[in-house]
Order: structure tokens, then C-alpha cells, then sequence
């Protein structure tokens, strides 16, 4: 990654409302399982993104020892104070273990999380949005049924209407503009689920106020 994909980043910030911060703990996370399936770890391993310049850097979380029994845990004072004079024994310090080929990996997994994320806020948006209309009345377009149920197009996403909540005297055809009650609204794993209704006694009730209020203009 370079400094062009933090600014794209930072973009996306602008335009999904996606904290950049929140994109990089993910994609650290996300390069932390990469390594570990790639190279293997035993110790406390950690990677961490540069916020300004997208540089990637993985480390291991070492104690400062005058004798090394344990490689993946601990590192010798002899070796430790080569990079900073002052660390004594029973320090702790950080010990990069880049792999010289983790480039490629990092790049494509981070691109990977990056699109998982902007899919999940998008789901989120149009969530809220419905959401907010749970008990109101929305317009949609038929588009098919499916096992009884009518599949209605809401302009981000389609409803489902059950055969419960529909009134047998209606015809529901393809490309049929109406107005349908939004019974509910639940936020499931592969997106938002909304429920329509023909049949709520509160569809009829709304339908007449919003006439009222039309023939008042």
C-alpha cells in the first residue's frame, strides 16, 4: 500500500462515512490472519499500517532477556541495544518480522476489507433509511412472486410482502405501481429485511389521512 490508497481512504471517509481509523484497525486485523496463516506465529505478533503513507510493518512483542530460551517471546540484550542503547533486561520491545513477500498479500487483503466494508455501510444507510419508515406507508413497484409472496421493488432494495398480509381481492401483476404499509424492518447478515403489508388495518387509515390532507390542498 502507498501513500494513493490512504488518500483513497480517506475518500471513501468523505463519501460512505467510514472512519479511515476504522478501516485501518480492520485491515490490521484482517493482515494479522494473513500472516498467521502464511508464515505461522507462535509469539504476540502485531501489524500496524502507517495512517500517512500506508507503509506496513509486523512486529513481535519481545522481552528483553540475557539469555534466550524462548525464540518467538523473547530477544537477547545484546541484540536489543544494537537499536536503542538505553533498554535494559525485562524490557519490552518490538521486533519487526516484515516478510519480504507480505506485499502482495497485504495489498489484496486489503482491498478485500475495504470493499467489505463500504458493502456493510451501504447496508447500514439504506437500513436507517427504512427504518425510519417502519409503521409508515411506502410506494413500490411489483416485480415477482415467490413461493405465495409478492417481491416488491423500493427503489434500494426490494420488500417482501407474505401472503398473510395480502388481500385476496387485489391483483398483484408485474410492474404494478402501490402503496404498501412497512410492517417491519430487521438488519440480517445479508442485508436489510423488510416487511409489507396490503392488509394492516393502519395501511387504510393512513391512505385516508394522506387524502384528507390532499383534498385540504
Amino acid at each position: 500500500m502507498n501513500v494513493e490508497f490512504m488518500y483513497a481512504l480517506e475518500q471513501i471517509e468523505k463519501e460512505k462515512g467510514i472512519k479511515k481509523d476504522i478501516l485501518i484497525s480492520a485491515m490490521e486485523e484482517a493482515l494479522l490472519s494473513a500472516y498467521r496463516k502464511n508464515f505461522g506465529s507462535d509469539g504476540d505478533v502485531r501489524v500496524h499500517i502507517d495512517s500517512e503513507n500506508g507503509n506496513i510493518k509486523v512486529v513481535a512483542i519481545k522481552v528483553v532477556v540475557d539469555e534466550v530460551t524462548d525464540n518467538a517471546n523473547q530477544i537477547s540484550l545484546d541484540q536489543a541495544v544494537r537499536s536503542d542503547p538505553t533498554i535494559v533486561a525485562g524490557d519490552m520491545v518490538q521486533v519487526e518480522i516484515t516478510p519480504g513477500r507480505f506485499g502482495r498479500i497485504a495489498a489484496q487483503t486489503a482491498k478485500q476489507v475495504v470493499m467489505q466494508r463500504i458493502r456493510e455501510a451501504e447496508k447500514n444507510v439504506i437500513f436507517e433509511e427504512f427504518y425510519n419508515k417502519e409503521n409508515d406507508i411506502i410506494t413500490g413497484i411489483i416485480q415477482s412472486t415467490e413461493r405465495r409472496n409478492v417481491v416488491v421493488d423500493l427503489g434500494k432494495i426490494d420488500g417482501v410482502m407474505p401472503f398473510s398480509e395480502q388481500v385476496a381481492s387485489e391483483n398483484y401483476s408485474f410492474n404494478k405501481r402501490m402503496k404498501f404499509y412497512v410492517l417491519e424492518v430487521k438488519n440480517q447478515n445479508r442485508g436489510p429485511s423488510i416487511l409489507l403489508s396490503r392488509s394492516h388495518p393502519s395501511l387504510v387509515k393512513r391512505l385516508f389521512e394522506m387524502e384528507v390532507i390532499l383534498t385540504k390542498e
